[in-house]
């Protein structure tokens, strides 16, 4: 999506997120709940579920924990581009996360759902577990990053070499996300991560379709009940810009749920998936 290296992503970036989508809903007739409460600080404590439904239960310390319990903005929050601009529609969110943009047009759709995953991890102090694969491939790994070494890039060839000071930092670690926001993107992205069914999705997988134009929004929340299950997602897109809930514009009902009922696409208000993009980190 992003400086494919240097001469070839550039082009990416012009067409990488634009796509928009309309469908309609099993659940579009139905009169709408209201399922914001207002002083509600998290995604947990902000969204209340559907009638029948139970929020899934998550463990303490696992990913899909830190996404159900992600702080958010006051409620109303705008959604402001990396420039301090406002995004040119306002009407497809339903929150937004309180969590840095950055200030250059680097966290776009893939880096969001890699910065969640990465601040998680780094959370845990499990660094070991922060890599990201270069749309050439190249493997980045953090815990490397961290014993001091560096990037250079030449072309559309990577290397590493030594700094001689290690650097541990949470300063150091934004640094090197960094790298990764400008050379990984959904192509790279939708390589690494695992197919999984919908079946089997739970919080913290993603609907990703790599390539330009190209997508990523992950599931942040889930519900069930004994037929059904309902799920959340927060998406960045481009320009860069702060990641947010979206709304479900084609099921006010439930909205910002979506169903896995009958699911073969999922359309959100600015891109359309398929049941088959869903993969897991």
């Amino acid at each position: 999506m992003k400086y494919f290296f240097l001469i070839i992503i550039p082009f990416f970036i012009l067409i990488s997120c634009k796509k928009e989508s309309k469908s309609i809903s099993l659940w579009e007739n139905q009169i709408k709940t209201n399922l914001v409460q207002k002083k509600g600080e998290t995604i947990k404590t902000r969204f209340a579920v559907p009638k029948s439904f139970k929020r899934v239960i998550t463990s303490s310390n696992s990913f899909e924990y830190y996404l159900q319990h992600f702080k958010l903005k006051p409620i109303n929050s705008k959604v402001h581009l990396h420039n301090g601009a406002l995004k040119n529609r306002q009407d497809v969110h339903e929150a937004v996360l309180d969590i840095s943009v950055g200030t250059r047009d680097l966290q776009q759709c893939a880096d969001a759902t890699m910065r969640l995953r990465a601040e998680y991890l780094h959370q845990q102090k499990q660094y070991d577990a922060i890599h990201f694969n270069f749309t050439n491939g190249f493997n980045v790994a953090y815990s490397k990053w961290r014993k001091g070494f560096r990037l250079k890039v030449k072309g559309n060839k990577v290397s590493w070499y030594k700094t001689n000071k290690e650097s541990t930092s949470y300063k150091s670690f934004q640094q090197y996300m960094q790298w990764i926001f400008m050379y990984a993107g959904t192509l790279s992205l939708s390589k690494e991560m695992k197919p999984i069914t919908i079946k089997n999705m739970r919080i913290g997988d993603v609907f990703i379709q790599g390539g330009s134009p190209g997508h990523a929004i992950i599931i942040v929340d889930m519900a069930k009940n004994d037929t059904e299950t309902l799920f959340m997602l927060a998406q960045s897109y481009m320009p860069a810009q702060e990641i947010h809930i979206l709304k479900n514009l084609n099921a006010v009902a439930i909205s910002p749920w979506y169903s896995t009922k009958g699911l073969e696409t999922v359309n959100s208000p600015e891109w359309r998936f398929t049941k088959n993009d869903l993969k897991r980190f």
